[in-house]
């Protein structure tokens, strides 16, 4: 899988002449003078004056101890991928850590970005509850943007922090990957491949299949697995998936499914806030830097409850459209009697498409995703009492509502039982 790779860059060529500064300082007792940055704008200064300051912050941070990591990517989804893996590294420790991540490829703009927004995030009540590993973490752009450098430092675990990495570490060891691949199989053959949810999809291996005509070539599932519990760590294999379908071809990989059965383990409600909220920031990330516009996701977990992910009542990137929707979209889609007839209880039954066995991330490619779709796919979707709310695959959803209504919960839930089972 393509990663962002770390390497020592050019400053770390600085280390030999900072640590003979450091000596110096130390047998001559010359008190270290801290480098005060005014309150103007970095952007706004020349070049030279942007350069010297941003080495001077540099060479400061190597007096302090502070390891300099040098990294080569030179785009957003190596970025990432280099970023969110550092602060798993990072995060893994129960000391405190800090380091320096210097990218000198990409534009400051973009990680003034992703620390303004990891800053805001941090404020999510709604989220942070279910993300405690990333209370530890804070990330600033090195003074306000002088350079393309973002400084990371965690806190110390605390002693029931510890605990519960160390019962984590545990868990992610009892998972195996052969098994949690054929049971993720089973389920798309069962419900994406017999009961058609994607009506493109004819086998566990090939998808985009039947979209040739429209300019798409089928190809390869990639199936992806990782053991972690943790939401860095999961960052970081994402990232990496869409570095690996960046580098490849359609006709070598038409779409990957990311399995994380360590992400929300189990079909408690607190599992499931749990992998609603990583999988939320999967998607706010891409989004943040317009990988939206490039892939599509698809979320799944065992115990997946549209009625419990935000926003309940509106759009939400990678999930179902909100089961409120539904007799709306059935009705448009020409199911009057079903829109009358069927119960809430029976719309909730949408939710076996998404499932599966285990928290898993399908990773699309847009082009395939706007085939499928077709033109003018998007439509003003009349909700009654005045709203109209944009939506598209009205065909699709309404007729897998049906399909999952004809199937009926009890078949539905024993057959997913049956494809947990596989897993142990």
């Amino acid at each position: 899988m393509q990663q962002g790779r770390r390497h020592p860059s050019k400053y770390k060529m600085l280390t030999q002449a900072l640590q003979q500064t450091r000596q110096k300082q130390h047998n001559g007792r010359q008190p270290l003078i801290p480098l005060h940055l005014s309150d103007d704008n970095p952007a706004e200064w020349d070049e030279e004056r942007r350069s010297n300051i941003f080495q001077a912050l540099l060479r400061d941070l190597q007096i302090e101890g502070v390891p300099l990591l040098g990294c080569d990517a030179d785009q957003v989804g190596t970025f990432n991928a280099a970023l969110w893996t550092t602060m798993a590294e990072l995060g893994d420790q129960d000391d405190e850590q800090k380091a320096c991540l210097i990218m000198e490829q990409i534009p400051v703009s973009a990680l003034l970005a992703f620390a303004e927004d990891f800053t805001v995030l941090k404020t999510q009540n709604r989220l942070m509850d279910h993300l405690p590993e990333l209370k530890r973490f804070s990330v600033s752009v090195l003074g306000k943007g002088v350079g393309p450098a973002l400084v990371i430092e965690t806190e110390a675990r605390t002693e029931e922090e510890v605990a519960t990495a160390a019962a984590n570490r545990a868990l992610e060891g009892t998972f195996d990957q052969a098994k949690i691949t054929t049971a993720l199989k089973s389920f798309i053959d069962r419900v994406v491949v017999n009961l058609e949810a994607c009506p493109y999809t004819k086998s566990v291996d090939i998808s985009a299949v039947g979209l040739e005509n429209r300019g798409v070539t089928p190809g390869p599932v990639g199936y992806r697995f990782s053991p972690t519990t943790d939401a860095c760590m999961t960052m970081s294999v994402f990232w990496n998936c869409i570095c690996e379908m960046m580098g490849s071809p359609d006709e070598s990989l038409s779409s990957i499914m990311l399995s994380l059965p360590g992400i929300g383990k189990g079909n408690t409600p607190e599992a499931h806030a749990r992998f609603a909220a990583v999988v939320e920031i999967v998607g706010r990330y891409l989004c943040l830097y317009r990988g939206d516009a490039s892939f599509g996701l698809v979320h799944f977990h065992p115990a997946y409850d549209r009625c419990s992910i935000n926003p309940i009542n509106g759009a939400s990137y990678g999930h179902l459209p909100p089961i409120s929707w539904l007799r709306a979209m059935l009705k448009m889609g020409g199911h009057e009697a079903e829109a009358s007839s069927f119960t809430d209880d029976e719309l909730d039954l949408s939710n076996y498409q998404r499932r599966a066995p285990h928290t898993s991330i399908n990773i699309l490619r847009m082009n395939q995703v706007n085939a499928a779709a077709g033109p003018k796919s998007i439509v003003d979707l009349d909700l009654g009492n005045g709203r109209i709310e944009k939506a598209s695959g009205i065909t699709l959803y309404s007729r897998n509502a049906i399909r999952m209504v004809n199937s009926g919960n009890e078949a539905l839930q024993s057959a997913l039982d049956a494809d947990i089972a596989m897993q142990s």
